[in-house]
């Protein structure tokens, strides 16, 4: 599936500084998320830095926009949180 734009919500920042994001998928895994060009059509909102929390088909975790440039955004691995739950 493909990138959803209205499923990307600020949740802080926006300013001079990174901003904090949220995006949600039900239908992509975390390998189709992090990898380079899912997220060009929010090119022009993201910055190098921004991190992004995700919920995807396949688990949840942490990426941040490690390239945005021609277009082209580019997120790091999805670090996963929640994968465990010793307790």
């Amino acid at each position: 599936m493909a990138f959803d734009k209205t499923r990307l919500e600020l949740l802080a920042g926006g300013g001079a500084n990174l901003s904090l994001y949220a995006y949600k998928t039900a239908a992509d895994a975390k390998a189709a998320v992090d990898a380079a060009g899912y997220f060009n059509a929010a090119a022009p909102t993201l910055r190098v830095g921004d991190f992004i929390l995700v919920s995807a088909a396949d688990g949840f975790g942490i990426a941040v926009v490690n390239a945005n440039a021609q277009g082209v955004v580019d997120a790091a691995d999805i670090l996963a949180v929640g994968a465990t739950d010793a307790r």
